[in-house]
């Protein structure tokens, strides 16, 4: 397995390229951005269909970039609004690292445990073969679950922390999904940026 970054933590699932630094940014870094993201970002809750059937999507979203280019999944299409000062910050300390420019930032905001993101692979086609995805993590921790499609014994669960960095690589999009599933637990709020590259 070829390995596109440095190394912190493999996840060492076969048919995968999984990386996750944590620490990623120190306390004092992460606790700036979530307040200042927070505040700042223009959040939005759109409708998604599932089955025939129209839900509010169980979480609120936002999309920045550095360009125009519209990025769909699950029957949504999302344009940009251009990158803050503070996101610009993170995806320069994410390129020094993974030696990949990013294009696109999409951040989910999960305002308690009945907020979720089920299980999904980031394979749309304006992400190309192949994808890189920088994943940052802030506020309230929350455990990130994977499962291969076909070979049912390889899963993974793992916590997400405030600061933290997971990168997912190479052909992973093709052989997992991945989901942010929900609790009963109580649970503050979390912001997660997804950088990625919209062809």
């Amino acid at each position: 397995m070829t390995q596109l970054f440095s190394k912190d933590t493999d996840l060492n699932l076969p048919d995968s390229e999984i990386v996750y630094y944590n620490p990623f940014l120190t306390k004092g870094e992460a606790d700036h951005y979530f307040e200042k993201l927070r505040e700042r970002i223009s959040w939005r809750q759109d409708d998604i269909r599932v089955y025939g059937k129209v839900y509010a999507q169980p979480r609120l979203t936002a999309l920045y970039a550095d360009n125009d280019r519209p990025y769909r999944y699950s029957g949504i299409e999302m344009r940009p609004i251009k990158f803050t000062e503070e996101l610009l910050e993170i995806k320069e300390k994410i390129e020094l690292k993974t030696n990949t420019r990013f294009t696109s930032c999409l951040l989910n905001l999960y305002r308690n445990g009945r907020d979720s993101n089920g299980w999904h692979a980031d394979n749309e086609k304006e992400l190309g073969k192949n994808p890189i995805i920088a994943s940052v993590s802030l506020g309230q921790e929350r455990f990130f679950h994977l499962k291969h499609r076909t070979k049912k014994h390889l899963r993974k669960k793992i916590a997400l922390a405030h600061g933290s960095l997971l990168i997912m690589g190479g052909a992973t999009q093709h052989h997992y999904l991945h989901q942010i599933a929900k609790s009963a637990k109580p649970m503050a709020e979390r912001i997660n940026l997804t950088f990625r590259v919209i062809k």
